[in-house]
């Protein structure tokens, strides 16, 4: 009734009619998600012993989850799958139509099968469990048909059963559907709460997130190195360390001793400083006159995130932009700068101009 009528026509069509009418989209998105928050509450509750099984025997895999299932079950088990791998149970999934032209194949005998029908009569995923009961060590099935025929080929069988779909007609899978895949989320929480899958574990397997960065990146990772490393000796001049520092194209120099050891920091910020308050105003100053001495430093094995709090320790004279890292001899081998942690993804954003 609505077709090639403009969303504004539609809207004010829809506001004459009553409040609570049948076509007012956000009654009828209210009546949905509270139909399946109450699903889940009820499936919530009517978990069992046979729930601790699925978990026990997904621990006790030396393989894989075999995850299958058709049509919208099917989309339900990829992201089940997906849930799995990123919390540490390797998963994969097999589709029934091509599970029959060989990719039954995928399976082993060091596996376990997860098999999703509401029904549980789904006609391709039957013409497969004969033969995936035979490959696998054992078949869960995630079903509203606690007495189907995927049923009595499970070793366990976790029901997802639902009064009625949120859908009017009661036909398209809504409800059934988010108690699978809520389900199937509990599965894979419960199992890597149980295995003590921690952040560290997480990062691991999610290497270019925001997480993994934090977690895994380290110093040495970001710090410059080479030509990219400005270094001067206390007796230096001013003017021999600016150079120094742009040709590194760096915002400071790490000052060493005449053995060689870090002893301090000098930054455009401290030249300035120094300039402005000095009486003879010369850029022939040695450098160790201007210099920051006991600066903040890193170590190339410390992680990226810990180095972070170099920079955001509160109070300082004047805000530190770069933190030198030094060997286990206290000798500068690096210098790590905001900028480039900002650029890392250690942070969302920042800035250090001293």
């Amino acid at each position: 009734m609505f077709r090639g009528c403009s969303p504004q026509d539609i809207i004010q069509g829809m506001s004459k009619d009553s409040e609570g009418a049948a076509d007012d989209p956000l009654e009828a998105a209210r009546r949905v998600l509270r139909e399946e928050a109450d699903a889940l509450r009820t499936l919530a509750g009517r978990l069992d012993g046979a729930f601790t099984e699925a978990v026990a025997r997904v621990l006790a895999c030396p393989g894989r989850v075999v995850v299958t299932g058709m049509g919208k079950s099917g989309i339900v088990g990829r992201k089940i799958v997906a849930t799995l791998a990123s919390t540490g149970t390797p998963a994969l999934f097999l589709h029934p139509a091509e599970a029959v032209h060989g990719d039954l194949g995928m399976a082993t005998e060091a596996d376990v099968a997860l098999a999703l029908s509401y029904s549980g009569e789904t006609d391709e995923l039957l013409a497969i469990l004969p033969a995936l009961k035979r490959r696998v060590r054992s078949l869960v099935a995630i079903t509203g048909g606690v007495r189907s025929t995927l049923a009595r080929y499970a070793d366990v069988v976790l029901d997802v059963s639902v009064p009625k779909e949120a859908c009017p007609l009661n036909l398209a899978p809504t409800t059934s559907t988010t108690a699978m895949m809520a389900l199937g989320d509990a599965l894979a929480v419960a199992a890597m709460e149980a295995r003590g899958f921690g952040s560290a574990d997480y990062a691991l397997l999610h290497p270019a997130g925001a997480l993994g960065r934090r977690l895994l990146l380290r110093v040495r990772d970001v710090m410059r190195t080479g030509d990219a490393l400005a270094v001067v000796g206390e007796r230096a001049s001013l003017h021999d360390a600016l150079f120094a520092i742009t040709r590194a194209n760096a915002g400071a120099a790490c000052v060493v001793d005449d053995a060689g050891v870090l002893s301090g920091i000098l930054t455009d910020g401290d030249t300035r400083r120094f300039l402005t308050a000095s009486a003879s105003n010369s850029l022939q100053d040695p450098v160790g006159e201007a210099m920051t001495r006991g600066p903040r430093v890193a170590t190339a094995d410390q992680l990226a995130v810990e180095a972070l709090e170099r920079f955001e320790r509160s109070g300082e004279r004047v805000r530190v932009g770069e933190v030198p890292v030094v060997s286990e001899d206290g000798r500068p081998i690096g210098m790590l700068t905001l900028k480039d942690l900002v650029r890392a993804g250690i942070v969302l954003n920042g800035d250090g101009d001293d």
